[in-house]
């Protein structure tokens, strides 16, 4: 997380301060200086692609962490036996034929500004993060606990802003083009030890999204499982209050005694060093330091990311419009951020407390469902779609609610029932930027096990990404070696699903 008011000075890369300045045995600012730049070329493009072309300017990307069971969202089976449908029932939606969950009952009336994906599939029943939002083409298990592996990929957000800096070398702009929220994922939850993900892969820790801080008090308790371990506490998706908000350090108000004019004179220490450093290693386009530095005294002085976070101006039919959940007040925050030139925002529905949360409901499956799940995706991903769609920015904003997996067809037993992992098939909605409308992809069979009709690859749903943010797909940026890699290699843009 970027931290410069009000916090330890530490950068992303768990580099304090003093590290930097120390010109020691390790050499100038103690790393080699290959960590800093690991691109070292911009990027080059095969032929731009057409249809659809960078239709949206900015994407909000939803990840709902630990994978819903595509029957009770988006691919119900109605027909199906009891320990496959499970207790929810099938409600009609706008759009003939296609059917929801019953516990999506607004989402049921705006199905005609969407495209479902009903049959994305891959052979990694993990919590793939990294999987299903980086171009890497293989995953392994151990992997998913090692977000600074060597072997990861750029998480999409970080490409978009290599993509975009490299378009524009010497702007510094005013809005973060990569932000996460509520928080830093994975690092809310039981262990010390966060999911990969969301980090700049072999770019360096320099092109993780900057991520938010949340402040507030949730309003509403759960009751959680984990094997055998019991958490009963507040839980912040469910509800929070009011006074709630989000914030960057560097936007926030200074910690006392640590001015402007303090931080301005470092800033000149600092830029004595550059100065050295400059001479001696010219060869070098920017560091990752440089990245830090040159973002946290933009951040610090921008009018319009302060008001960007500033819940307080927004009337409270529209803050009710989208929740007083974590996950609505996250997405209005988003909302806003699109608004004030924001270009990839990401927003969790993270694990919280216990492990094994967040959708990943192998135990008390129905309850979190009912109570907790579907109401609070219902209410926000409608009330974003409406308020987006009123202010005229729907067609120029991607909307993309994604997940590593699906989880099975058959209901498991136990601790308030469950679904376990599930990658051979389940569903993706994407809207806005692009994308058709009222539009069914793929298909699966009668238990939601395995596509019958167009499969998807997650690498698809990449690609169609990056081509409606103006990105070719075929985009070759550089790893820490200097090879040339495809940004998503096995990945083709999905044209049914543009409008």
């Amino acid at each position: 997380m970027l931290r410069i008011l009000g916090g330890p000075k530490r950068l992303c890369d768990g580099i304090t301060r003093r590290d930097l300045l120390h010109a020691g045995s390790l050499g100038l600012f103690g790393l080699n200086l290959a960590e800093w730049n690991p691109t070292f070329a911009s990027p080059v493009t095969s032929a731009l692609p057409t249809a659809g072309y960078g239709r949206a300017k900015s994407c909000i990307l939803i990840y709902l962490y630990g994978a819903p069971s595509q029957i009770e969202t988006f691919d119900p089976k109605p027909d199906a036996p009891t320990d496959i449908r499970g207790e929810f029932g099938t409600i009609p939606s706008v759009v003939p034929g296609l059917n929801v969950c019953e516990g999506l009952p607004r989402m049921a009336g705006l199905m005609d500004r969407v495209t479902v994906l009903r049959s994305v599939t891959h052979q990694y029943p993990i919590h793939g993060v990294a999987f299903a939002t980086t171009g890497i083409p293989q995953m392994e298990l151990a992997m998913e606990l090692a977000p600074r592996d060597s072997r990861h990929w750029p998480f999409v957000g970080s490409v978009v802003d290599l993509v975009d800096e490299r378009a524009q070398p010497h702007a510094i702009p005013e809005v973060p083009r990569n932000l996460m929220l509520p928080w830093n994922f994975s690092s809310q939850r039981v262990g010390e030890i966060p999911r990969a993900g969301p980090y700049g892969g072999f770019l360096g820790a320099s092109y993780d999204p900057v991520a938010t801080e949340f402040v507030g008090k949730g309003t509403i308790k759960a009751h959680k499982t984990l094997a055998q371990q019991v958490w009963d506490d507040v839980e912040p998706y469910r509800g929070i209050t009011p006074e709630s908000r989000f914030q960057l350090s560097a936007v926030s108000e200074p910690a006392p005694g640590l001015t402007l004019d303090r931080l301005d004179r470092r800033r000149d220490l600092l830029g004595q060093f550059e100065d050295v450093r400059r001479q001696g290693e010219s060869f070098l386009e920017k560091s990752s330091a440089d990245r830090h530095r040159a973002l946290a005294y933009s951040l610090m002085h921008s009018d319009r990311l302060r008001h960007a976070f500033n819940l307080g101006t927004e009337a409270d039919s529209t803050r009710d419009l989208y929740g007083m959940s974590l996950l609505g007040q996250a997405c209005l925050t988003a909302r806003r951020l699109v608004e004030a030139g924001g270009r990839f925002i990401s927003v969790f529905w993270d694990e919280y407390g216990l492990a094994g949360t967040g959708w990943d409901t192998h135990w008390d499956h129905y309850d979190r469902m009912r109570n907790e799940l579907l109401p609070g995706l219902d209410r926000t991903l409608s009330g974003l779609l409406i308020d987006l769609d009123r202010r005229g920015l729907l067609d120029e904003t991607l909307v993309l609610v994604l997940s590593e997996h699906g989880r099975t067809p058959k209901i498991t037993p136990g601790q308030g029932g469950g679904r376990d992992h599930w990658s051979r098939c389940y569903s993706v909605v994407m809207a806005g930027g692009g994308v058709s409308r009222g539009n069914v992809i793929g298909r699966s069979d009668k238990i939601a096990s395995d596509p019958i009709e167009r499969p998807i690859s997650p690498k698809d749903i990449l690609a169609t990404t990056y081509h409606l943010l103006g990105i070719d797909p075929k985009t070759e940026i550089h790893d820490r070696q200097g090879r040339p890699m495809t940004l998503t290699p096995t990945g083709e843009v999905i044209q049914e699903a543009i409008g």
